[in-house]
């Protein structure tokens, strides 16, 4: 196993790009310099939820001085048959869900492509649709989740063990349809030159994307995304905008072509978490040892694509319990099709199982910390397999003694202070550690300096600046001595940034150059000398269970006479292997407890099941958190070593922040007024009601 030296690992050094983002002179995908003059691209979209275009009438359109085409199925270049049904733009006539992209103008202004989009006019044969979440009505159990998990797991007997178990506690818990809407919203330009298409992409994977257009288009592509303004998974995988504006783009060879989506198309085109209702039922013993735990899920999808949310997915493994069920059932939907959004299943499955846990609490008499730490595994309680290491006891230890936990009494209702009544709660979570395969590094000496290039996308998470710090410290030398090229198709293939496992893939790869580079060259290397490698696998993966854990808490305020809900403190404690850069670690960690945040009191997309439209499509009505809502947010963490699970000893860190701060906050909300509120978002109506 490599032995990496301590240099600049473990240091806060600077953003790389820092300087190029403040002032300005980052490029990306919707802003990109190109030769010519770009035209300007907007979509027709679909005003039913499923049925056909019957006819479309663009001479409106087509005669508007300044546009140059209007795109329909009937002239569309035609794209290779694809099984997923998404890419499918502009090639038949069936209307999957509102909002689906039925044509397209190119003009030479964005206020003219509006314009004619608006002329044109599109006539459909409307078919029996169904766009309204309900977990009672009709499912069916998908083959697999989301994160390519079986769909149902058990273990034991969980009725049997559920109907003796002297203590029993059961509910339901709701989490709505939310939505991504990171900074940056989905953007392409494209070009074709001489038979290849030329792609600058808001991408979390340049190469995945390349791959997806070359299959499309049976041609040579290349795809640079060398800054994106968040991602959170929806920019993970291409989407229909994406594919349009290529397609767009070969109508008109060698003129550049841009696509950027407008906050509205965003709501409609790109994905989001579906909603889930989960039915928690958890046995145990009267000294709170756990006896069985199931976690039965209920989620929407889409009817044209599947992704099944698995939010039972992470009770496999948080607690110990010798009888054990998790089950995942689908509703399909005329929806668009949900997607990845920042720790899929983790997130929403956290708000279930925590808040059923602090539930039990409550019924047993016990303080929940104690409860969690009764009933903490020596093994992963399904694999069987030890954790190559697992804080989650030391996390909430140091997180109570942090936060002042011992001061509050335990009994709801207990603290007013001003006209508001106080809480504290705490919720748990996890997410897993692993690595992608299919990276390749190369490392260059050229100029006395060693230039790494590998594919790896930089979202705002900071993989340039640290990718410098791994390779710096692999070969020894200062960061001075790095150069780092990311972001295109056009450096050594890198996987895509998902799952909290960019760095531990793209890191081990660089890692395996580097020992590669210096087994050759030593330390003194020439211009010109020269090594790659591919990710290396991991010969602990089947030994041991790899996972980050966290313990969230909270202080919630809830108004005695209003029932407004604020959350004044926030402390989360990670258990998250070799922190490589402090200052990047907090910013991503308080990014995801501040999303938590606002899961918890705003987030929630509002389908209008008459249309099966997101009706609060902006941000004017989707509300997320602002400045005024966010007050001490702490993000700490354990020294944790970990050699089994890479190299550099890191664990991901982009997810797990969000993990388990709905649920801690619904806890304290319950511990400050004694109204347990069991959906999300918390809102003030709950609290009156209660």
């Amino acid at each position: 196993m490599t032995t990496m030296d301590a240099r600049s690992l473990g240091t806060s050094v600077r953003r790389i790009e820092g300087p190029d983002k403040v002032t300005g002179t980052a490029t990306y995908a919707g802003d990109t310099p190109v030769a010519g003059e770009a035209l300007v691209l907007h979509p027709v979209q679909a005003t039913i939820a499923r049925g056909e275009v019957t006819g479309i009438d663009t001479a409106a359109a087509a005669a508007l001085p300044g546009v140059v085409a209007v795109l329909t199925h009937a002239d569309a270049p035609r794209l290779v048959e694809t099984d997923d049904p998404e890419h499918r733009v502009l090639q038949d006539t069936t209307v999957h869900h509102r909002g689906q992209f039925v044509a397209a103008v190119l003009a030479e202004s964005r206020e003219v492509a509006a314009q004619a989009a608006a002329l044109v006019v599109v006539t459909y044969a409307e078919a029996p649709s169904s766009t309204a979440f309900d977990p009672d009505g009709e499912t069916y159990a998908p083959s697999v989740l989301g994160n390519g998990q079986p769909a149902d797991s058990s273990v034991g007997d969980p009725d049997a063990a559920l109907a003796a178990a002297p203590v029993v506690m059961k509910a339901s818990y709701s989490t709505p349809m939310e939505h991504h809407n990171p900074m940056e919203p989905h953007s392409t330009t494209a070009t074709w030159v001489d038979g290849r298409a030329e792609v600058w992409e808001a991408s979390q994977g340049a190469e995945l994307a390349r791959q997806t257009l070359a299959t499309l288009f049976d041609a040579e592509v290349v795809v640079r995304s060398p800054h994106v303004g968040g991602g959170f998974g929806t920019k993970g995988f291409l989407h229909a905008g994406s594919v349009l504006t290529v397609l767009a783009a070969r109508t008109v060879p060698g003129r550049p072509v841009r696509f950027a989506l407008g906050r509205r198309q965003m709501f409609e085109t790109v994905g989001y978490r579906p909603a889930t209702v989960q039915h928690m039922s958890l046995g145990a013993s009267t000294d709170g040892t756990l006896e069985v735990v199931a976690h039965d899920v209920v989620g929407a999808t889409a009817r044209y694509k599947e992704f099944v949310e698995p939010a039972g997915g992470s009770t496999r493994s948080m607690y110990a319990a010798p009888h054990r069920r998790t089950s995942h059932r689908a509703v399909a939907l005329d929806l668009d099709a949900p997607t990845y959004m920042r720790a899929p299943g983790e997130a929403p499955g956290s708000f279930g199982l925590e808040c059923a846990m602090d539930e039990l609490a409550v019924e047993l008499g016990m303080d929940p910390i104690e409860l969690r730490v009764r009933n903490e595994p020596d093994v992963h309680p399904e694999m069987g397999l030890p954790f190559s290491s697992r804080g989650l006891v030391e996390c909430l230890r140091t997180g109570a003694e942090r936060f002042g936990w011992s001061t509050w009494d335990r009994a709801p209702r207990s603290r007013l202070v001003d006209g508001w009544w106080h809480g504290v709660g705490v919720g748990c979570g996890t997410f897993p550690a692993f690595r992608m395969p299919g990276s390749t590094a190369e490392i260059t000496f050229t100029g006395g300096r060693y230039v790494v290039a590998i594919g790896a996308a930089d979202i705002g998470q900071g993989a340039r600046t640290v990718l410098t710090q791994i390779a710096a410290d692999a070969l020894g030398v200062d960061v001075g001595s790095i150069a780092v090229e990311i972001g295109s198709t056009e450096v050594p293939v890198g996987s895509i940034a998902g799952g909290s496992a960019g760095t531990a893939s793209w890191g081990s790869t660089v890692v395996e150059a580097a020992d590669r580079f210096r087994d050759k060259y030593g330390d003194s290397p020439d211009d010109g000398d020269h090594a790659d490698a591919a990710t290396p696998d991991n010969p602990w993966a089947e030994e041991y269970a790899m996972a980050a854990f966290c313990a969230q808490f909270a202080e919630v305020a809830v108004h005695a006479d209003t029932g407004e809900v604020r959350v004044p403190r926030l402390l989360g404690v990670f258990g998250a292997g070799r922190i490589l850069n402090p200052a990047l670690a907090r910013s991503q960690l308080q990014g995801g407890m501040v999303w938590g945040l606002s899961m918890a009191l705003h987030e929630e997309s509002v389908v209008d099941p008459r249309f099966g439209e997101v009706i609060n499509h902006d941000f004017a009505n989707y509300h997320v958190a602002s400045n005024a809502d966010v007050r001490d947010v702490e993000a700490v963490w354990i020294d944790e070593d970990d050699p089994y699970v890479n190299p550099m000893g890191a664990k991901g860190i982009g997810e797990v922040g969000i993990v388990g701060v709905a649920a801690a906050i619904a806890n304290a909300a319950y511990h400050a007024t004694g109204v347990r509120v069991r959906s999300l978002p918390l809102t003030c109506d709950a609290f009156l009601e209660g």
